[in-house]
């Protein structure tokens, strides 16, 4: 998740920390599920995208807000084929890399090592995952991106505390940049979210949730 209110001395974002968690002081925010961030990552994200049986070289996905990086880290643990699959991911204020750090810490199973070793960067390689990190509104780099994910990850924070980033101007360019037949996840389940992507082309299905969310939305490109 990304967006967090930036320290202006630092350009990075303010954070405090609860039990180990990263939270964005600008919208009172974890980065990731207090219970299990990375198997969010994985119900959300990878199943909520159906990517187990539609990964390839040369798959892309987009996402936007980079975070901590942890969904690219898991991308790169379990994608196990070969090439490389290509990670776009639109973020505002990129983390410090010391806060990422003791972010992913919280992960031992994660090697996070080879996205610390780059960051801060533009690309990054990890095994099997090239990155491009898109800094900057995503208001603005959106709309001027030349490319079209296969699959997109929704990963800003909440709606109700960050409504910039789930406007129906913004939902509307995540369809015009997906490719035919692409689908997008999210653990949001907020009506007004469903509906812009409906509106934007997208078949919703609301589905159940991670940990204590009771539900999240997937849908795919008609």
């Amino acid at each position: 998740m990304s967006d967090g209110n930036p320290d202006p001395t630092t350009g990075v974002p303010d954070l405090e920390w609860r039990e180990g968690t990263p939270v964005a002081v600008r919208f009172d925010d974890p980065y990731f599920s207090i219970i299990d961030g990375a198997e969010e990552t994985r119900h959300v994200f990878v199943r909520g995208n159906d990517l187990a049986t539609r990964l390839r070289a040369g798959f892309h996905i987009a996402e936007l807000g980079f975070g901590t990086g942890l969904n690219a880290l898991v991308m790169a643990q379990d994608w196990t084929g070969a090439g490389a699959l290509r990670f776009t991911s639109f973020e505002a204020y990129p983390m410090g890399r010391d806060d990422m750090a003791r972010a992913l810490s919280a992960f031992p199973g994660i090697d996070a090592t080879p996205l610390l070793d780059q960051w801060p960067g533009d690309r990054i390689t990890l095994p099997g995952v090239e990155i491009e990190i898109v800094q900057g509104d995503v208001r603005q780099t959106l709309p001027a991106w030349n490319g079209r994910a296969d699959a997109w990850f929704l990963d800003g924070f909440s709606p109700a505390r960050n409504p910039e980033m789930w406007g129906a101007d913004l939902m509307a360019e995540v369809a015009r940049h997906t490719a035919p037949g692409g689908t997008f996840a999210t653990y949001t389940a907020a009506g007004h979210v469903r509906q812009a992507l409906g509106a934007a082309g997208f078949a919703v299905e609301r589905v159940p949730g991670f940990g204590r969310k009771r539900h999240m939305t997937r849908g795919v490109l008609r």
